[in-house]
């Protein structure tokens, strides 16, 4: 065994799980909800997020890929000529029962990095509730040594500070940490915080947008196991 860390940190969507299976479902249920049968204004919503209902994905651009539930009720908001704040609790809601995809089959894989000796947590930018609720719905929410969503008392990524809380939590000097996601927020969010950058290519972000942000880049967090060469 090789390895190069003591605790793994992980992104959530596009990491853990397919990012359009799950927000796909999500984008649809909010924006027919908020738009009450009105085509157009479903459209304005739609743009609003820069979701393309035909193509039932999000453009690369979108605010819903790496901002946090507080971002996408600001950018929703004004469409709706009403408080952001009035918008969180229902997106929550819909995201905590949105149908999530694996990215690969999370139990053995978590199982695997915990009977190595690791430390698993989660910061995400999506909320704590749904958060929890997704990671419950794949049998692996009891995998994780801590999970901080945007709205758990931490600054979100690019912000290195729920890396920090991780490697403080877990008693880690942070370069003995790797922290994993799909997304320059996560890239940034781990340099920052001094710990080891690993992309996967599971989310929106292509290989080329990726590299020279990360230490590594791999497919997908199947291969986490050689990189760390168990």
């Amino acid at each position: 065994m090789n390895r190069k860390v003591d605790a793994i940190l992980f992104d959530k969507d596009g990491t853990l799980f397919d990012f359009d299976a799950t927000w796909t479902v999500w984008a649809n249920t909010v924006i027919e909800r908020l738009a009450q049968g009105d085509p157009a204004l479903a459209d304005a919503i739609a743009e609003a997020v820069e979701f393309d209902r035909a193509t039932g994905r999000f453009r690369d651009a979108s605010v819903v890929i790496a901002g946090t539930p507080d971002d996408v009720a600001k950018a929703v908001a004004p469409v709706l000529g009403i408080a952001p704040d009035v918008l969180i609790g229902g997106m929550n809601a819909a995201a905590a029962t949105a149908p999530m995809a694996e990215a690969v089959p999370l139990v053995p894989l978590l199982t695997g990095l915990r009977a190595k000796g690791l430390k698993l947590g989660v910061a995400t930018n999506d909320g704590e509730v749904p958060a929890r609720a997704h990671l419950g719905s794949a049998g692996v929410v009891e995998a994780f040594d801590f999970i901080a969503g945007s709205d758990s008392g931490w600054a979100p990524k690019p912000d290195p500070a729920m890396c920090l809380a991780f490697a403080e939590a877990m008693n880690l000097a942070p370069h003995r940490i790797a922290m994993v996601g799909d997304s320059l927020h996560d890239l940034v969010a781990a340099r920052a915080a001094g710990m080891h950058a690993v992309a996967v290519l599971t989310g929106h972000a292509d290989e080329r947008r990726l590299t020279g942000h990360a230490d590594v880049v791999l497919p997908d967090i199947g291969y986490l196991p050689g990189w760390l060469g168990f």
